[in-house]
């Protein structure tokens, strides 16, 4: 049982759910009385407070994320950050701030982060076989946000499902020539599950994938401009265009509208995550819990660090997405 099985049945989110466990301000009394029913019925019960941790601990957890600078680890920072810090631990931030130095020293030191924390919690961490093996040798307990295939607790989302709603929303809109910006080099020799999710849906339909509306886009508005520029300059205009995540669609638009194409009157758009601008930019979006991931990651590390001795068998826990439509994307005319 864990505090996602509290948070389905009370209605609420993972983040309010945990405030209100722990008796936190901020929660309204119909919300705690809610998570207190849910619990209830669930026998679930809340990691145990900062004095119940075991004698000789550091009270201090690192957490680790490829850069300290993107809103998601921003969010998943800050949301983590409460509920370890309510349970009784300081935090450590540390940024590998993209950089392959910085990556290897990390790794390099682990014996060393292992006297100074009592646990790791790694976010997006996109770890190599050798790096996996060596966190889970320093002995330290582990969770993560948005791993895949990893031998310790991780939260996310199902990347390929949300892709799936993505090109399912286009399709239903009548959209039958689709342009994906994707996130690899080469996403019809080496799928991502975003890509898979795409690709699934218009088999569904069956359609298929042409090799020239795929483009290869970066994470970022300026990766998303490059990537729709290259897309319009091959002559294919396609009627919709499905990016890989929110701020490589933003570039979209720009580049859409920079040559003279209306959204979504000539070309909708959609995107995935629910980035904090794409409310102001009439995005629609598959949206992803972010707050959500750190807390709940947070909740199960402390789990695993009061409980150090109690066999565990470790999971990958799914969160819900949802689509929401906004202003870029109607029914093609």
């Amino acid at each position: 049982m864990t505090i996602q099985d509290v948070a389905v049945l009370s209605g609420l989110s993972i983040c309010t759910v945990s405030r209100a466990l722990r008796n936190l301000p901020n929660v309204s009394d119909k919300a705690r009385h809610q998570v207190a029913e849910a619990a209830s019925k669930l026998g679930y019960k809340p990691s145990a407070a900062a004095s119940r941790l075991a004698g000789g601990s550091t009270r201090s957890v690192a957490i680790v994320a490829p850069t300290a600078t993107a809103w998601f680890f921003a969010q998943t920072v800050e949301a983590a950050e409460e509920v370890l810090g309510d349970s009784g631990y300081d935090t450590v931030l540390i940024s590998l701030r993209n950089k392959a130095t910085v990556r290897r020293e990390f790794f390099a030191d682990l014996s060393n982060l292992a006297q100074r924390v009592d646990g790791v919690l790694l976010l997006n961490v996109d770890l190599a076989p050798g790096e996996v093996e060596a966190l889970v040798a320093c002995g330290l307990p582990v969770a993560s946000v948005g791993m895949r295939n990893v031998p310790w607790d991780n939260v996310g989302i199902d990347d390929e499902h949300a892709a799936w709603q993505a090109t399912q929303h286009l399709l239903g809109l009548g959209h039958w020539d689709l342009a994906v910006l994707s996130s690899n080099e080469h996403p019809v020799v080496t799928e991502t599950p975003r890509f898979r999710g795409f690709r699934r849906a218009l088999d569904e339909h069956h359609l298929t994938v042409h090799p020239d509306s795929v483009v290869a886009a970066g994470p970022s508005i300026d990766d998303g401009r490059r990537a729709m520029t290259e897309l319009i300059t091959r002559g294919a205009r396609p009627t919709a265009v499905f990016a890989h995540c929110d701020e490589a669609a933003f570039g979209a638009l720009t580049t859409l509208r920079e040559h003279g194409l209306s959204v979504p009157k000539h070309v909708s758009v959609v995107g995935i995550d629910d980035h904090p601008m794409s409310g102001f930019l009439g995005l629609s979006t598959v949206a992803q819990p972010v707050a959500d991931q750190g807390a709940f990651a947070a909740n199960l590390l402390c789990e695993r660090l009061l409980n150090t001795e109690t066999p565990h068998q470790p999971a990958n826990h799914l969160l819900d997405t949802k689509l929401i439509e906004r202003k870029t994307t109607r029914h093609k005319r």
